[in-house]
């Protein structure tokens, strides 16, 4: 059999599970766009865009002047001649943000996830994670040379039980879950860690309403890093891990996604290093406070953007999504593989930049959805 005839009779599997996906375009700058194949005007409460930064002005400035001054690409890894003085000075400001030592930075989340748990998860050593973590995780456990356990989700007391008797073992958690908005108990996770003696590796991706560990206080006396990423709440592209120097400087050489890889973009990295200092500032805090009651609006109590509607059965997430894409809505079914089977739901994803008008639309779809 040719290998175009596997990919067909695999693609005509995924399609008679019902499952089979297609890249859909949509044409705009926020949360509004029109759907560049039917040209329908939506509202999109799919990204990830929480503080709406892809759009700020001063973001958007600092791309077009690092684009002016260095070109459209870095021309190099980092370790040969691809690093600008504006990848030392992202770095900087997110180790100031993060109250960490160092930090450094990677193309992408996904890629800052593979680097730190092939780098630490060495032949001999246990790698504990949570068993609703997200793919980079799970990929990144997979690239491990170390012994790989999943935990319930959230279940302190059995990871406490698996990870019993282990040498320097590695905890890694999201703190705040992509598919269920729902948070990790750090407290309790940090205590098992520092008992145990465990590195904890926490992905911050979505924690843009927390939780924000203080290192000094909730992380005292736990060896960790903080993944993060620069392409939701700092509306650019790329990811970094925050931590103590010489575990900076062992992802530095011996991650091979950071190695082996062309340095982030000027434009990127200016984007990222602007949309830091807006977060950080008085205008950030209303930023959040304006997100924070969205949330509140839409589901209260929830504590994240993101929220999940579970209606279990594939058909009916994706009936779902389309008497929402018919009222110009548009929040995408998720199904399997990226949920667990008998879990499909619609993910809404909010943002600082939906207006007050958009929420209402929003939260009386929902309503008339039953």
């Amino acid at each position: 059999m040719k290998w175009a005839e596997w990919a067909g009779e695999e693609g005509d599997r995924i399609r008679a599970d019902g499952r089979w996906r297609a890249i859909r375009d949509l044409d705009g700058a926020g949360p509004e766009g029109v759907l560049a194949a039917s040209g329908q005007r939506v509202i999109s409460f799919a990204s990830n865009d929480y503080l709406g930064l892809t759009q700020h002005p001063a973001v958007v400035a600092a791309a077009h002047e690092a684009l002016d001054r260095w070109g459209a690409g870095s021309g190099a890894a980092r370790l040969i001649v691809g690093s600008r003085p504006l990848h030392s000075e992202l770095e900087a400001e997110l180790a100031e943000w993060k109250r960490s030592a160092r930090a450094v930075l990677f193309p992408t989340g996904f890629a800052a996830n593979l680097g730190v748990l092939s780098t630490f998860g060495v032949a001999g050593r246990l790698v504990c994670s949570d068993e609703l973590n997200h793919a980079s995780i799970v990929d990144g456990c997979r690239l491990a040379h170390a012994d790989v356990r999943v935990f319930r989700h959230g279940d302190v007391a059995h990871l406490d039980a698996v990870i019993a008797g282990s040498d320097r073992a590695i905890v890694v958690t999201d703190t705040v879950f992509s598919m269920d908005g729902d948070v990790a108990p750090l407290a309790g996770i940090a205590d098992v860690c520092r008992r145990r003696g465990a590195l904890l590796v926490l992905d911050e991706a979505h924690a843009v309403l927390g939780p924000d560990p203080d290192p000094a206080i909730d992380l005292a006396g736990v060896e960790h890093v903080r993944v993060g990423t620069l392409s939701k709440t700092l509306g650019s592209l790329g990811g970094f891990v925050a931590g103590s120097a010489p575990l900076i400087d062992l992802l530095v050489n011996r991650a091979r996604s950071f190695i082996f890889t062309t340095a982030s973009t000027p434009a990127d990295t200016a984007a990222a290093l602007a949309a830091v200092r807006v977060v950080r500032s008085a205008e950030g805090d209303v930023l959040r406070a304006t997100l924070q009651a969205h949330v509140e609006r839409v589901a209260p109590g929830h504590p994240s953007p993101i929220v999940p509607i579970v209606l279990g059965d594939d058909d009916a997430a994706l009936k779902a999504a389309a008497a929402l894409l018919e009222r110009g809505l548009l929040v995408p079914a998720i199904r399997p593989p990226t949920v667990p089977a008998g879990t499909s739901r619609l993910r809404v994803a909010l943002s600082a930049a939906h207006t007050d008008a958009q929420i209402d639309q929003l939260v009386a779809a929902l309503s008339d959805l039953g």
